[in-house]
């Protein structure tokens, strides 16, 4: 037989647990795209895609984005889409806050002019993860028009 009393049990058992609060999913709405470029060299350029959270409310962000070139002046896609790099975890961005991704560039001139075609780019196509809506975030600079080349990549939002 245990030594507990039945009172100090029963206040263990009956105490209520915390209640976890539900962050809501970061929309479209609640973020505005940019770029900063952060450095280059051998054909490459780096920079980071951000996301800052324009709402008065908090809101849970998590996963990849999506981003391409886009040129033409009217939103065309330019070549392949970036392809996504390392593993994600969910942020909780607070009103105000900056979520970035780390991006690549490789450089249209890496490539032979028959392969590559190269191609005005006005901007990036940016997707909040989880959205079918996009933001243009203007960066003027020549991509591949050909799905045979790959220029850009990402990782998740951080």
């Amino acid at each position: 037989m245990g030594t507990e009393s039945p009172s100090s049990s029963s206040k263990a058992a009956s105490k209520p647990a915390a209640a976890d609060p539900v962050t809501p999913k970061c929309t479209d709405p609640d973020l505005k795209a940019g770029y900063r470029s952060t450095d280059a060299g051998a054909g490459s350029r780096f920079g980071e895609i951000t996301l800052t959270n324009v709402s008065d409310h908090a809101c849970a962000l998590a996963g990849f984005g999506g981003l391409s070139y886009v040129g033409g002046g009217d939103g065309d896609q330019v070549g392949k889409p970036a392809t996504r790099e390392g593993s994600w975890r969910k942020v909780i961005m607070k009103p105000g806050q900056v979520a970035v991704s780390a991006i690549s560039e490789g450089t249209a001139a890496n490539y032979p002019s028959s392969t590559c075609k190269p191609t005005k780019v006005d901007g990036f196509r940016v997707y909040v993860p989880d959205s079918y809506d996009s933001q243009f975030v203007a960066h003027k600079t020549t991509g591949c028009a050909s799905k045979k080349v790959s220029l850009l990549s990402h990782k998740a939002f951080h």
